[in-house]
């Protein structure tokens, strides 16, 4: 299959708003196992487990632990959810007036016939950012289609923003992902991106973000 990234077109809108909450929405797996794994919710979910036998029967002991399963799934599957809504009625609605007003900003796709059709299989996008004296630019609305990872597209769609801010004349670029995103990070860590920051999403519902121990990464690389 032939690919071609280029510029986002309003005829793409479709297809990428749901390339990007599908994208999205594969965290939630991740986020459930990185959590359900870790040995304070093992021992939580052990304690239930012989509390709910204790107080009640082998049923019990069957019923508080799925709960407590059940709940943190809940959570999980919620808070992306909800930073799919938040992201798609801040900037998605409105692509070519927030990514392609300005002759700095962008936003790609890539596109590959499949089947005799024009399919869009990634997208990237890149936001210029002023602090200061200082010009640098965002990274953001990284995804790509699962049919075509492992295949190298994720690091062409990124070496296509770093090439476009490094003819900009950006001093760096910056980028946020989450912490269950470790290919994400694998990739932006290969392109010379580095570790700043890590912190807890705080506009999110405050217990639903700790329940989920999800983090927000910050990642920058200078040019």
């Amino acid at each position: 299959m032939q690919l071609v990234i280029r510029r986002y077109c309003p005829s793409d809108k479709d297809a990428v708003l749901t390339l990007f909450s599908n994208g999205m929405q594969e965290h939630i797996l991740p986020c459930f196992y990185n959590a359900m794994t870790s040995p304070l919710y093992l021992a939580i979910s052990l304690a239930l487990c012989v509390a709910g036998y204790l107080l009640g029967s082998v049923l019990g002991a069957v019923v508080l632990p799925g709960a407590w399963v059940g709940l943190l799934y809940y959570c999980c599957h919620d808070l992306y959810a909800s930073l799919v809504r938040e992201i798609v009625q801040k900037d998605m609605q409105d692509i070519p007036g927030i990514f392609l007003s300005r002759p700095d900003d962008c936003f790609w796709v890539a596109e590959a016939e499949v089947d005799g059709r024009a399919q869009i299989m990634g997208t990237v996008a890149v936001v210029a950012k002023l602090r200061g004296e200082e010009r640098h630019a965002d990274l953001c609305r990284m995804i790509v289609s699962p049919s075509y990872r492992r295949m190298g597209l994720g690091f062409r769609l990124a070496q296509t923003a770093v090439d476009f801010c490094k003819e900009r004349g950006f001093s760096k670029m910056m980028l946020e992902t989450s912490s269950p995103a470790t290919a994400a990070v694998a990739l932006y860590e290969k392109l010379g991106f580095s570790h700043v920051l890590s912190y807890t999403e705080t506009q999110l519902c405050v217990w639903k973000v700790m329940l989920t121990r999800v983090k927000v990464v910050i990642m920058e690389k200078h040019l």
